[in-house]
């Protein structure tokens, strides 16, 4: 029983690893008063970048830069669509979803073709912290993105909560009228947000394809960006519940993939739909009580 508990504690924070990435990167949207539906996509798009240019290059690393580097730039033209622009951030963020899932599919097919044989890559090895203890050794062993998402989140809280940076951001999303009237361009901040959110989901993504399977394949994120938006609502936009709603995601992910192994008498489709039951069920809790940035949504326009 205790080795079946050190196990599920270990594969809990490596499945948590990408919804901290891709959370944390919605909260900056978001508490800069931009809804990013484009979560889902710009991981897609991570996970493709980064494999394809570790697999042309032979460096994880570089795979990991042009990932986030991709990010970046996909957080910019939500900018271009919604702060600039001014269009509707719900079909800004879907529009986003789809054109950078087609790119990365048409891109897969271009540089890999359609062969049978999966393309691949060795992936980041896991490291092996504490790894000495007696018996809850395994649970300290794991990626360095995992370690680094982790160290996130007291970062994120210290830049949003006790940095001038933080407070323009969480200005911009709060009032962006008085923001603009103290002298700070809310269209500056935003695109920063935007493009520091991007960043951290192409990084979820790239953790798909570049630590946990050493490959790309069509359903790598399966659904994980909406996930992100749903935790964000159950964090109530603080990053350190942030880091628990993972957990609770991640951790109910990995006990449904050891009850079928074990092979409970149980139809396997509700093992799978499990973790976004529970989900569900805490969004539904927790979202009754949830305060949201008071512009979110909102576009701004200088008078």
């Amino acid at each position: 029983m205790l080795i079946f508990l050190v196990g599920l504690l270990a594969a809990t924070l490596r499945v948590a690893t990408p919804l901290i990435y891709g959370t944390m990167g919605e909260l900056f949207c978001e508490r800069a008063g931009i809804l990013n539906l484009g979560i889902e996509g710009t991981m897609f798009f991570g996970s493709f970048v980064g494999f394809a240019v570790a697999y042309a290059t032979g460096s994880l690393w570089l795979g990991l830069l042009a990932a986030i580097a991709a990010g970046v730039l996909a957080g910019l033209l939500m900018g271009l669509l919604t702060v600039s622009l001014g269009v509707n951030q719900h079909v800004s963020g879907l529009g986003l979803t789809l054109l950078l899932t087609g790119l990365s599919l048409f891109a897969f097919r271009l540089v890999f073709g359609t062969n049978r044989v999966q393309p691949s890559i060795p992936p980041f090895p896991q490291i092996a912290v504490f790894g000495s203890l007696p018996v809850l050794g395994p649970i300290f062993n794991q990626y360095l993105l995992t370690y680094a998402a982790i160290g996130l989140v007291p970062v994120v809280w210290w830049l949003i909560y006790r940095t001038s940076f933080g407070l323009k951001i969480r200005s911009a999303g709060e009032n962006p009228e008085a923001t603009d009237a103290a002298g700070v361009s809310v269209f500056r901040v935003r695109y920063l947000a935007l493009g520091i959110g991007g960043g951290l989901m192409a990084a979820g993504g790239a953790f798909l394809s570049l630590a946990q399977l050493g490959s790309f394949i069509f359903g790598i994120i399966n659904g994980r960006g909406w996930v992100c938006i749903a935790l964000i609502i159950f964090a109530n936009w603080i990053p350190l519940r942030v880091l628990l709603g993972a957990l609770l995601f991640g951790g109910v992910q990995a006990l449904q993939l050891r009850l079928q192994a074990s092979g409970a008498k149980v139809p396997y489709e509700l093992f799978l739909a499990l973790p976004y039951l529970v989900t569900i069920a805490a969004l539904a809790l927790a979202g009754r009580n949830a305060s949201a940035p008071a512009a979110l949504l909102k576009p701004y326009r200088r008078e």
